[in-house]
């Protein structure tokens, strides 16, 4: 036998043991072509990055952490999120004073111990870090982490909801904006061991802001660094396209888009380019709408424009159609849209087999005069087979489901609350072409707060978001999240034992 041979056969043992997933079989199980079918397997470890809340000393923050229960087994694991390293203004890593520092750096702010029960941490003040975490065993599928914060006061008044994000490597943000009435700064969260290094470049009415200084950014190990999109160019423009790449490593991204009239929120990235686009879970009380998109390729995009509403499809009078000229954005103000009933945005090829791969969002404002407040939804991937939300409260969560094309039909569990309660189960069919909004059936006994999972039973696909309204001092104050599918299953390709190997 040749060692070449032996070492193929040591390989093979060796990756079965490692990942788990390799499966050894008989040479007769595989069809006669040898292939033999994927399976969809749980992933074993899952990462998430929190931004950092801060900004002002009357932030009050709350973590709601959650873990699906699932009918699978798996070794027990762990979920904890820890706080990110400080870094100086430069971006370097800030030298601890203590040890007590130090040692609080490695202490949990928020830790999962079992699936199907959210937990919670609080958190005050503009000095609390962004987090890094990480989900193995059991608690790896599905996990995710609600952040939730209350301003009260000051610029960046509103209340800022965000699931926090896995890292990656390339993100688009439509709807942001450099004019002099926003404050929106990138987020960017390194979850690694090593320095990543990212690239920020912004697009305009007029194509690409001229800027140098966002080239080479330096996000150290394990830390967050907070970037103002202003300070990048001398441009001003309303409505901005942020391109976040890394050269090196990767990162968690995220936009804090802050306005003096209409407060502040959290805007997550955009589904990757494609040439049709959904975005969920516009309230029914919405005073002000504004799609932004943005087409990243060498062709110009024309779209067409549908509010999927209770009833059916309409087409929003004056905005028919979306014309993006390559490498531009494009903004139009679609104004009160939904004219009190919630719905949700549908973008289509203006014309079938012309498909230009685009990026969008919404800029969403509820309320009027002083008494507003605002709120971003991204263009938003299917539920496939399993999203979910957590932090929702006792009152004031709206669940919206969208059928784009075929009707599509989801069973929607409330968990268990985070101080008690019994999950409760609930199936909902949407009629395609059409948006529901439904309050979710809070679970029995419920103390403290819930998660939400939808998983796709059957039809065409079904898009998710959830509203989050926290009305104080008579301000609307709300944040929406989308539901896309959460990951928590892999597909892994079937072994089998190929006896060939050991022929001289």
């Amino acid at each position: 036998m040749k060692s070449t041979n032996l070492s193929l056969i040591a390989g093979t043992v060796a990756l079965a043991a490692v990942t788990g997933f390799a499966a050894i079989s008989a040479p007769g199980d595989a069809d006669a072509t040898g292939a033999t079918a994927a399976a969809r397997l749980p992933v074993e470890r899952s990462s998430l990055l929190c931004p950092a809340p801060g900004l002002s000393e009357l932030a009050e923050t709350t973590y709601t952490s959650f873990t699906p229960a699932s009918a699978g087994g798996g070794e027990a694991g762990t979920a904890e999120l820890k706080p990110s390293v400080p870094t100086n203004a430069d971006g370097t890593t800030a030298k601890k004073d203590t040890k007590k520092k130090a040692a609080d750096s490695d202490k949990p702010v928020v830790s999962l111990k079992e699936p199907g029960k959210p937990v919670t941490a609080d958190a005050s003040g503009s000095d609390a870090p962004a987090l890094v975490g990480t989900a193995t065993g059991k608690l790896a599928p599905g996990w995710t982490t609600q952040q939730t914060t209350t301003v009260s006061t000051g610029a960046s008044r509103g209340l800022l909801g965000v699931s926090c994000t896995g890292p990656d490597t390339d993100f688009w943000f439509p709807a942001a904006s450099t004019e002099k009435s926003r404050e929106d700064y990138v987020h960017l969260t390194n979850p690694d061991d090593t320095a990543a290094v990212a690239d920020i470049e912004l697009y305009g009415p007029d194509g690409s802001l001229k800027s140098d200084v966002g080239e080479g950014i330096t996000v150290p190990a394990r830390s967050s660094v907070p970037v103002l999109i202003s300070t990048l160019t001398s441009e001003a423009a309303d409505d901005v396209t942020i391109h976040v790449t890394t050269r090196t490593g990767r990162v968690g991204a995220v936009v804090r888009a802050a306005d003096g009239a209409t407060g502040s929120d959290w805007l997550t990235a955009s589904v990757d380019p494609t040439g049709t686009l959904v975005l969920p879970g516009i309230p029914a009380d919405a005073t002000s709408v504004r799609l932004v998109a943005f087409a990243p390729g060498e062709e110009d995009a024309d779209l067409k424009l549908k509010l999927l509403g209770k009833t059916g499809a309409i087409t929003p009078a004056g905005h028919e159609d979306l014309h993006i000229k390559s490498n531009m954005t494009a903004g139009v103000d679609l104004k009160d849209i939904t004219r009190g009933e919630a719905g949700s945005l549908l973008l289509t090829p203006a014309q079938s087999g012309q498909a230009t791969p685009v990026v969008a969002a919404l800029r969403v404002v509820r309320g009027t005069g002083d008494k507003q407040e605002v709120a971003y939804i991204p263009a938003t991937g299917p539920v496939g087979a399993q999203a979910t939300v957590a932090g929702n409260r006792a009152k004031g969560s709206v669940l919206s489901l969208t059928a784009p094309g075929a009707t599509g039909t989801v069973k929607v569990t409330a968990s268990a609350g985070s101080g008690g309660g019994e999950r409760t189960v609930k199936t909902y069919t949407v009629k395609g072409g059409t948006t529901l909004a439904v309050t979710p059936q809070v679970p029995a006994g419920l103390k403290g707060s819930y998660a939400l999972t939808v998983e796709t039973e059957s039809g065409g696909p079904v898009h998710a978001a959830r509203t989050l309204a926290l009305p104080e001092d008579g301000i609307p104050m709300f944040t929406v999240q989308t539901l896309p599918d959460d990951g928590g299953t892999v597909e892994v390709p079937a072994a089998k034992q190929d006896l060939s190997v050991l022929d001289d």
